[in-house]
C-alpha cells in the first residue's frame, strides 16, 4: 500500500448494507474537514472482491481506512476481517469496526481478529453524526496512516 500523495484525498471503503446508514456516513465524512474519497460495499463478498480487485472492482484502488460492518449479508463483518488479515497486501489497512452490536462477543471476536477499533452504531441522527466525525478527527487528522 503506499502512501496517499500530498492532496490526495484519504480512500475509504465503508462496508454497509444499509443505504441509509451508508448514505449518512458517507455524508458526515464527505462534509468534513479532510479530504475524502469514499467506496461503498453493500454487503461482505462485495468488500472482498474490492479488496482483491475482483470482477467489477478489478480496477479499486486499496483503501487507507476500511469502516466495517458487522452484520452484513453473504460474508458478514468478522468473516472480512478474518480474511482481508490473511493476506499480506490488506493486512496493514487500518479497519474500524462500526456496528449496531453491543455484544461482547463481537467486541472481543473483533479485536482477536485485527479489528482497530469497534464503535456501537448510536439510534439517534446527531449521535451517529457526532460519533462519524469523532472516528474522522482521530483516524484522518491524529493517527499517521500506513
Amino acid at each position: 500500500m503506499t502512501e496517499p500523495l500530498l492532496g490526495a484525498p484519504i480512500r475509504v471503503l465503508l462496508v454497509e448494507d444499509n443505504p441509509g446508514d451508508a448514505d449518512l456516513t458517507r455524508d458526515s465524512l464527505e462534509s468534513g474537514k479532510v479530504m475524502l474519497d469514499v467506496d461503498v460495499a453493500a454487503d461482505g463478498e462485495e468488500a472482498m472482491d474490492y479488496l482483491l480487485q475482483r470482477g467489477r472492482h478489478a480496477a479499486a484502488v486499496f483503501p487507507d481506512l476500511i469502516i466495517l460492518d458487522i452484520n452484513l449479508p453473504k460474508m458478514d463483518g468478522h468473516q472480512v476481517l478474518a480474511e482481508l488479515r490473511r493476506h499480506q497486501h490488506l493486512s496493514a489497512i487500518p479497519v474500524i469496526m462500526l456496528t449496531s452490536s453491543d455484544s461482547e462477543r463481537d467486541i472481543s471476536k473483533s479485536y482477536e481478529l485485527g479489528a482497530n477499533c469497534y464503535v456501537r452504531k448510536p439510534l439517534d441522527l446527531v449521535a451517529f453524526q457526532s460519533i462519524v466525525r469523532s472516528i474522522e478527527g482521530f483516524w484522518f487528522t491524529v493517527v499517521k496512516l500506513p
